[in-house]
């Protein structure tokens, strides 16, 4: 597994020519989704982990302070730390590990559920906006068939923006992780909320330094 090197986030990013949808992940979001997991029992520190969406691995850091073991990988080369792989488009990987969690781009998000969860061997998690859960399409072709485990809607906003972290963006958007556990104790989806303060709550001094630059992004287009 190749090491995280937080001194070169944003430094070595290349952006593709045509938007690939890139909205780094707020690093106190991921720990708001591993700390609802450790409290119902889940044990993170004994399971693998990969982000197959990681970008520059906004989400693989805060990861890898609970799994054993994390890998990220991206379509794009935006960080010569991770491997690029086409998660979609290539057959499953030799690499099974036990949960796999990433922020998707949004108009993939469908594809990348559907073959998140038959791949994990015992957890499937997505960043998605609120509206997601709403659709004929996914319900049809997702929750009615793979039912989600947990959905878990943050009352904080979750501001992301494109092609970099910006700990002081604001959004009016709403954010949800969707959350499939294979074998689950709870036969029912669970619907609960990420109480307010999390952003409080799982930000720690050291995230500006560790995942956000003073580096040239690309234009600034809006957030979500």
């Amino acid at each position: 597994m190749l090491p995280l090197d937080h001194r070169h986030v944003m430094q070595s990013r290349r952006e593709p020519p045509d938007s690939l949808d890139y909205y780094p992940t707020p690093p106190w979001s991921t720990r708001a989704l591993c700390e609802l997991l450790l409290a119902r029992g889940i044990p993170l520190d004994t399971m693998t982990a990969w982000d197959p969406a990681c970008g520059e691995g906004h989400m693989v850091g805060p990861l890898r302070e609970y799994f054993s073991e994390v890998e990220g990988s991206d379509i794009h080369p935006y960080d010569d730390a991770f491997r690029v792989h086409d998660f979609i488009a290539t057959p499953d990987s030799a690499f099974r590990p036990d949960a796999i969690i990433t922020n998707p781009p949004f108009r993939l998000a469908l594809p990348f559920a559907l073959k998140m969860v038959p791949t994990c061997k015992r957890l499937a998690a997505v960043l998605v906006r609120t509206t997601w859960l709403e659709g004929g399409e996914r319900y049809r072709d997702l929750f009615l068939p793979i039912q989600p485990t947990l959905i878990a809607q943050f009352c904080d906003r979750v501001p992301m923006v494109k092609g970099r972290w910006d700990p002081n963006a604001s959004t009016a958007t709403g954010y949800a992780w969707v959350v499939w556990v294979k074998r689950a104790r709870w036969p029912r989806t669970e619907f609960t909320w990420i109480p307010p303060g999390a952003k409080v709550r799982h930000s720690r001094p050291e995230d500006v330094a560790r995942y956000s630059s003073l580096a040239e992004a690309p234009l600034f287009d809006g957030d979500l």
